[in-house]
């Protein structure tokens, strides 16, 4: 993503500045001239607020996704944990089980 956004910027650069010297060394009237180059300023501007605009609704929706992403992957965790913790009892419980009935042998004997 970085990487596009660099080369648009880059390309988009490149043409400002191009158009901007075509039209300062082009033999025209001053005025035509600086006509242009507003024409060409505000142009430029439109362009790099909608390439902006682009990026940002880029990162949003990959922000969206990553976090969306995260959630689940939390939620498996904590489920995961869950079964998990489950199984522990119930081995403690049976452990804790044969120890009351070897308890109950020794206080008999």
């Amino acid at each position: 993503m970085s990487n596009n956004s660099n080369t648009l910027l880059g390309v988009l650069a490149g043409t400002a500045v191009g158009a901007t010297l075509g039209i300062l060394f082009a033999p025209d009237k001053g005025i035509n001239t600086r006509r242009k180059l507003v024409d060409e300023a505000v142009a430029t501007k439109e362009s790099l607020a909608d390439s902006a605009l682009d990026l940002r609704n880029t990162v949003a929706a990959t922000v969206a996704t990553n976090k969306e992403t995260l959630d689940t992957k939390i939620e498996n965790l904590v489920s995961d944990a869950s079964y998990k913790a489950d199984d522990v009892i119930n081995q403690l419980e049976g452990k804790l089980k044969e120890l009351k009935a070897k308890n109950k042998k020794l206080q008999k004997s």
